[in-house]
């Protein structure tokens, strides 16, 4: 499938590493839970996905560049708010948008990605500008803002072991 030992394998099984650890964070958080193992592989495996995919050979910043740079800001913020300042105050709902806001951008990448990688996908929007493609991206933007309403609902007591 993914070759893990090329540069373009290894990116990709991170991000897919991310993405399911990051469905399973979630879920705990709308639930008001925490793995702290699961958690740290999917915020890992999340910033090195984002630090890989400045590793590919580019000659001008490309959209996959800006998105990067995004989901290590806010990393750069959920890191702290879990890690140093314990959900403490504020920083509870930061740790729980920037989780939901880091697992949305590895999923609009994925779809991304599967338009250009899936020929009945790239057919029906060859160029990404296509409806089918806005479509699609708009469904996911959706269903994470309904998912990161559930999280902050879930994430507002203190998060017990799963």
């Amino acid at each position: 499938m993914f070759d893990p030992t090329n540069w373009t394998g290894f990116h990709t099984w991170l991000s897919l590493i991310a993405i399911a650890t990051g469905i399973v964070v979630v879920y705990d958080l709308i639930g008001g839970r925490d793995r702290p193992m699961v958690t740290a592989l999917f915020l890992g495996t999340a910033a090195a996905t984002s630090l890989t995919g400045f590793g590919f050979p580019f000659n001008t910043v490309l959209p996959s560049h800006i998105v990067g740079v995004v989901a290590l800001v806010v990393l750069a913020a959920t890191f702290p708010a879990r890690y140093l300042l314990n959900y403490a105050g504020p920083w509870r709902l930061v740790y729980v948008v920037g989780v939901v806001i880091s697992l949305y951008l590895l999923v609009f990448v994925g779809v991304a990605q599967a338009f250009v990688k899936i020929p009945v996908l790239q057919a029906s929007a060859p160029t990404q500008s296509e409806p089918p493609f806005a479509i699609a991206q708009l469904v996911v933007l959706a269903l994470f803002v309904a998912i990161g309403f559930a999280a902050i609902r879930g994430g507002r007591t203190a998060l017990r072991p799963a």
